[in-house]
Formats: C-alpha cells, structure tokens, sequence
C-alpha cells in the first residue's frame, strides 16, 4: 500500500461572496482569529504527516505563495526585538525547502479541473485532497483519521458528516453501506441531489483521499452545466473500477466560503483558545443579550 505524502488544495476560487474585502485579498488568507483560513487546513495535513503541499492557484493569489515562504527580515526583526515565542512559532509552521509546489488553473473550470491541475506534481501516486473553504474543529484531524483507515482498506477515501434532510441538495451526498475497518462501504454518490433523489444526508465534507487513476478519467470527462468539471462525476467512474469507503468525522466543519460559517469559526476557535477565551466570553454574551433585547 502507497503511502499518502501529498495533499492538493484549490486555492483559484475568486471569494466573490466576500466582497469587497475579496478584491485584493484572497479568502484563504482571510483570518479565523489569528490564523489565516489556509493555515488551518495545512496544519491538519501536516499534522496526518503529508510531506508536499501542492497549491492550485489563481490570478491575484500570489500572496498564498509569499505567505508560505521565509520571511527573513521579519525572522530578523522578531529576533532583535527578543520576540522568540513569536519567531519559534513563524519557524515551526514554515514548510521546509521544497516541500510546497504552486500550479496555476488558468480557468476556472470547477473542482475537478482544479484537482487535474495538479497531475503532474502528484505523479502516480494516491494524494489527499483537501478543500481550503472547510475548516475542521477536533481533538485529532480529520486527515490523520482518514489515512488510518486507509491502512485498513487502501482504495479511495471521502469523508462526510450528516446534514439536515432539507439541505441535501446543497452538497454532493454519498450512500452509506456496510461498515468496514471504522469507516464504510460507499453505495452511491449524487452531487446536489433534488428531492427524492436519494434517502441518505451524509454530505461530503471537503476532505478526500483519492487513486491518481483519478486524472485520466477527468481528463476525458464531458464539461456539464456552468462548463465546469464536477469531481463527483468523476469519482463516479473511478468507483467502477476501485472501492470507495466512507469515514465519518465527528467533529465540527465551518464551511468558511460562506460569511456564517466564518463567523461561527471565528467564534468557536475563539473560545477553545485559553490565551482569550475569558477576555471574549462576557462580551459576546452581553451583545448577545443585546441583540435579543432589541429585537
């Protein structure tokens, strides 16, 4: 069994739903906190220990690639001012030489395209693919448990979480089978279901771990509508031919391509944090109050 020691991150998307503040800004460099949203998700990739960073840029993204490089003076000017807590942690989250890869998706042609992107840096081998919008909340990353159960049943791995009956049409939603290793056979994947479509609310929550026979079959696959290249479809092909199983993660996921769930965000890693929980707590209680109050 290969070992997984790369992870893709679409990075290309425009963040149109956070204008203005989107215009120069890419949204995975908005802040949950401290931490730009990017941040986070490299982190659990680092912590499941992927050993490559492969980032599938866009236009006005080289920010992602600055905010990945060593900083110099900056280590330089921490050091004279004796802030070594702060350079110790710059040091410790900085990727190692030749550890991080930066492609360009010219168009952006979906999901699928962005993730055939990065062919070429993925090479013959099985990769994780992590979407950047979706931050996860846990005692252990949800990678590290996907790739476990990866060393029980190899194959291709999609991790989900159950939504509300009423917004599955909203996600891509997977058919839960029989239960194997801690995880599960995958009966069926519909992106978007309508109503009626399927009886399962297990949603694909932005986590994958992907066979790179994946890329021939998206570079034959038919553009649908929006003329984008939907993963799904893909995916789909794939599992006639390899198994796809199913973890479910049980943590929290803060889709923070949408404005509410980067407030929830913000909120949630705010108070899990000991260095500011207390200085926050009563001030969001009383404009909670507030708020209340008024309306």
């Amino acid at each position: 069994m290969r070992k997984i020691r790369k992870a893709v991150f679409p990075v290309g998307g425009l963040g149109t739903r956070f204008l203005p503040a989107t215009k120069t800004v890419p949204k995975e460099m908005l802040t949950i906190v401290d931490k730009p949203v990017i941040q986070y998700v490299v982190d659990e990739a680092s912590e499941a220990g992927i050993e490559h960073l492969i980032f599938v840029t866009g236009r006005n993204k080289s920010v992602i690639e600055d905010y990945f490089d060593a900083q110099i003076e900056l280590y330089s000017t921490l050091e004279t001012r004796g802030k070594k807590k702060d350079l110790h942690h710059l040091q410790r989250i900085q990727p190692g030489p030749g550890t991080t890869s930066f492609t360009r998706q010219q168009e952006p042609l979906g999901l699928g395209h962005a993730v055939w992107c990065a062919r070429e840096l993925v090479g013959n081998e099985p990769f994780a693919l992590l979407l950047p919008d979706m931050v996860m909340q846990a005692s252990k990353g949800c990678l590290s448990e996907m790739i476990e159960l990866y060393h029980e049943t190899g194959g291709n791995i999609i991790a989900m979480q159950e939504c509300d009956p009423q917004e599955v049409h909203k996600y891509g939603i997977v058919g839960k089978g029989h239960v194997v290793a801690n995880g599960f056979k995958i009966t069926e994947m519909v992106e978007k279901p309508e109503k009626g479509q399927t009886t399962s609310n297990f949603y694909i929550n932005g986590r994958y771990i992907l066979q790179p026979e994946i890329f021939r079959i998206i570079e034959n696959q038919k553009y649908c509508l929006g003329n984008e290249i939907q993963l799904t479809d893909s995916m789909l092909d794939l599992a006639r031919s390899e198994p796809f199983y199913g973890f479910h993660f049980k943590g929290k996921t803060f889709d923070c391509g949408s404005k509410r769930g980067f407030i929830e965000a913000n909120v949630a890693f705010a108070l899990s944090r000991d260095d500011i929980r207390d200085q926050i707590t009563a001030p969001l209680a009383a404009l909670l109050k507030e708020t209340t109050t008024r309306n």
